[in-house]
């Protein structure tokens, strides 16, 4: 007799089941696992960590291997408007019976062990990818690396994208400390791909001292622009890569695609991929919520960016976006985050600023978020204590021409793209 007999009921049960959000470790889900799961598991594992970059590292490693004919699991977090887009196979989202059959086996499993919301379904989805048996599987870490569910199994290749100040309660409030923590997930005897070229060095030092083999950017793997468009891969040995740009905007993206090329190329014996496979699958990925551009008489701007380094780089991308007239923007951020550090990167490109709060329940109170940016922006700013109605004052005082950014969090840029695009199997 299961539990819950639908979605909503479960993930409500499993907010409450831990008394905290988050309790790093790995003690729990080992556990768990050991009831659930095999010891080995049946396909080729890839694990992608990193401060920023993730998700777009994930999506063109998944893209790349279904282009070339292989059977993929995906798994990353948060989500933007269904908890399904948490776990995908060959490029679906999983249904909500497939969630709920999971789930009930790991609440079986677990006895009387109390689990984390992101625990349950980080067990769930590797539940699920062991049944499904694809050839590959890419696992976005979702906080940290070496406390984090994600880091329970040994993977063939470990990704770091990227190294910034960002969950500092949890990691540490230093560069040197988050590096160590998210260099966990580096294995003995297997490739490290660290995708940023100046990443702290005791990135690249915990990669060595754990055994590992680092492939850094700037170092074992590089990229440059070409000279007729597009761009080369390349590695010190001379192997050369012409590949045309990725789908998804900015030059940041180019490191992402880059990493995802190195570990995926460190599999080659086992997963022999086509340069082909590599130029279609660059193409083909997507993801929603990533400088996400809705043109019309309005253009709406969706952006996931959370932190000072993800507004740095979405401030490259505005640089580049002709806005014939007014940039307005809504941010709303978790409480555990900066707002100084997103909104100063943005600060030449916006006119107007709209602050809100999120129905997330770790969301900054527009009070506290409107406090802490008295001393940040210019001119005072239109503060609402819901969301949706910043978004519809935003929306109402803007002309032809005009822009709508929308940044600050995943729950943010969902309720956006609820309003723009709310099709399920309609975003790309």
């Amino acid at each position: 007799m299961s539990r819950f007999d639908n979605l909503d009921a479960w993930l409500v049960w499993q907010m409450q089941l831990h008394p905290k959000a988050i309790a790093l470790g790995l003690e729990r889900v080992g556990a768990v696992w050991a009831r659930l799961g095999p010891a080995s598991l049946p396909f080729l594992l890839v694990t992608v960590g990193g401060t920023n970059g993730k998700g777009s590292c994930v999506a063109m490693a998944e893209a790349i291997c279904r282009a070339a004919g292989y059977r993929t699991g995906a798994y990353s977090s948060p989500h933007l408007l269904r908890y399904n887009e948490r776990v995908r196979l060959d490029g679906e989202d999983v249904s909500e019976a497939l969630l709920c059959e999971s789930f009930e086996r790991v609440d079986r499993a677990r006895g009387e062990t109390a689990l984390t919301y992101f625990e349950f379904g980080t067990l769930a989805a590797l539940e699920i990818f062991v049944r499904s048996a694809p050839d590959v599987v890419i696992l976005e870490v979702g906080l940290g690396g070496r406390l984090d569910a994600a880091n329970l199994w040994d993977a063939d290749v470990s990704v770091v994208t990227s190294i910034g100040l960002d969950h500092t309660a949890w990691l540490g409030d230093s560069l040197d400390q988050i590096a160590y923590e998210k260099a966990g997930i580096f294995r003995p005897g297997h490739p490290a791909v660290i995708g940023q070229r100046n990443a702290p060095a005791r990135l690249r030092a915990e990669a060595q001292l754990r055994g590992s083999v680092p492939m850094q950017l700037g170092r074992e793997i590089d990229w440059t622009l070409g000279d007729g468009g597009g761009w080369i891969w390349s590695t010190p040995s001379g192997e050369r890569l012409a590949l045309p740009e990725p789908a998804m905007r900015g030059p940041f993206q180019y490191d992402n695609a880059s990493a995802a090329i190195a570990a995926l190329r460190a599999l080659h014996e086992r997963l022999p991929i086509s340069i082909n496979a590599i130029r279609a699958g660059l193409q083909r990925a997507r993801l929603p919520g990533r400088f996400q551009v809705f043109p019309g008489t309005l253009t709406w701007i969706l952006d996931v960016a959370h932190n000072g380094e993800a507004a740095q780089a979405l401030a490259v991308n505005l640089r580049t976006f002709a806005c014939r007239g007014r940039l307005r923007a809504v941010i709303a951020v978790l409480e555990d985050k900066s707002p100084e550090s997103i909104v100063r990167p943005l600060l030449p490109f916006v006119a107007d600023w709209y602050l809100a709060q999120s129905s997330d329940p770790r969301a900054m109170p527009v009070e506290v978020l409107s406090k802490r940016l008295e001393g940040v922006l210019p001119a005072p700013a239109a503060v609402l204590s819901v969301l949706d109605a910043a978004l519809d004052a935003a929306e109402a005082a803007s002309e032809p021409g005009d822009a709508l950014l929308v940044v600050g969090s995943f729950t943010t840029v969902g309720a956006a793209l609820r309003r723009l695009d709310p099709g399920p199997g309609e975003r790309g």
